[in-house]
């Protein structure tokens, strides 16, 4: 079983590596980017025995910084 963890900085955080990718792009001649909010994916593979529970608590103890940034579980 495996488990993606999908990691957002929250709403109304600043995202500067968001903001120079928006750059880069307005620059590379990609016109019509309002925005780009970077996040990351987190891939796990897991025992049997391992719930969705499980990786939400591994998420609020190490993969996501609960201050600033919001998560979810997909369980595939």
């Amino acid at each position: 079983m495996k488990a993606r963890v999908h990691v957002m900085l929250k709403n109304g955080v600043l995202d500067p590596q968001g903001e120079a990718v928006r750059h880069a792009l307005g620059a590379m001649g990609f016109d019509g980017v309002k925005g780009v909010r970077q996040g990351k994916v987190i891939e796990l593979d897991l025992d049997a025995g391992v719930t969705e529970a499980d990786v939400e608590a591994m998420c609020e103890k190490l993969l996501a910084n609960t201050v600033i940034e919001s998560y979810s579980v997909e369980m595939i």
